[in-house]
């Protein structure tokens, strides 16, 4: 097994056995009957995909028996695993997309607690690792710990960071990170903004500022929105994307702490319910562990052999 797909293996180890463990017993060596398919269903419900989008797998497989003529459980497997990744977006490159924008301006949105910043240093190094200059700014200006962690970050990379003071106008941060970025020819400006909780409105209205000033210092940017969901709080994350999906016009996700989350299903919700690809999977503790998100890899991960 190769080190790439050992990772999504290990990575989603949780959600496959404690969400899809059934699925060793139900289509194991047992024919296909009425009993199997209300097995099914109840799997895929019980993994977060929604009645929905569990009842429409079902119907695509009843389907397949009947027009290949198969008998056993066993034969589904491939069946559903096409099924499952026919359901998620298939996200592009965000370095082909980014090509000819310089800077490539991201702005990272979420929830305190999502791991947003350290994904934004995790993104850092990856874009580094691959030749490019970056830029990060600390546009958290709620928390001295958010501009602490993205400076120390910031020296570990050799990553310039744009930072303003603890209870400062964030906005005035990504204005100056944008005309810095600009000036000094970086490929890509990381905007990191406070952890902001959908309920309260005056913040998510600040955070519409920062998105229309970062516009008003380059055109067309920011170029990538991406909301940071923690993947252990299943359907409480699809609430919070509706919510900044709606303010910021967030284009992507970054599913993080995949490997500690038994409700890798959400994936599948948040394709469904929000028309939102995932862009990239937290699948470990280390910075290398941020991988561009592979629905099939990611169903191989989940389903198992």
């Amino acid at each position: 097994m190769s080190d790439f797909l050992s990772k999504w293996i290990k990575g989603l180890d949780k959600t496959r056995k404690v969400t899809f463990s059934r699925l060793a017993s139900i289509l194991g060596t047992n024919e296909i009957d009425d009993m199997l398919w209300d097995d099914l269903e109840e799997v895929l419900i019980q993994a977060d995909l929604g009645v929905d989008t569990a009842t429409d797998i079902i119907k695509n497989l009843q389907k397949i028996v009947v027009d290949d003529g198969l008998y056993k459980a066993s034969e589904l497997i491939d069946a559903l695993k096409y099924e499952l990744a026919l359901r998620l977006k298939e996200s592009s490159d965000p370095l082909e997309e980014f090509a000819g924008k310089k800077p490539a301006v991201i702005l990272m949105v979420g929830v305190n607690g999502s791991g947003k910043t350290t994904t934004t240093a995790k993104l850092a190094k990856k874009y580094k690792e691959s030749g490019k200059t970056v830029m990060l700014a600390a546009a958290d200006t709620f928390r001295a710990a958010a501009i602490d962690q993205l400076q120390v970050w910031g020296e570990r990379l050799n990553a310039p960071v744009v930072s303003g003071k603890e209870g400062g106008d964030s906005a005035a941060v990504a204005y100056d990170a944008v005309q810095s970025a600009t000036a000094k020819g970086i490929d890509i400006l990381i905007i990191d903004t406070a952890g902001r909780l959908q309920a309260r409105s005056n913040l998510m209205e600040e955070l519409k500022k920062v998105h229309r000033v970062i516009g008003k210092a380059l055109d067309g940017a920011p170029h990538a929105t991406w909301i940071v969901l923690d993947a252990t709080t299943g359907q409480n994350a699809l609430l919070q994307a509706k919510a900044f999906k709606d303010v910021v016009k967030v284009n992507g996700v970054i599913l993080a702490k995949l490997d500690s989350s038994a409700k890798g299903g959400m994936a599948f919700a948040i394709a469904k319910e929000l028309d939102l690809p995932i862009v990239y999977a937290g699948l470990g503790e280390k910075p290398e562990d941020l991988e561009k998100f592979d629905r099939n890899r990611f169903v191989d991960g989940i389903i198992g052999d």
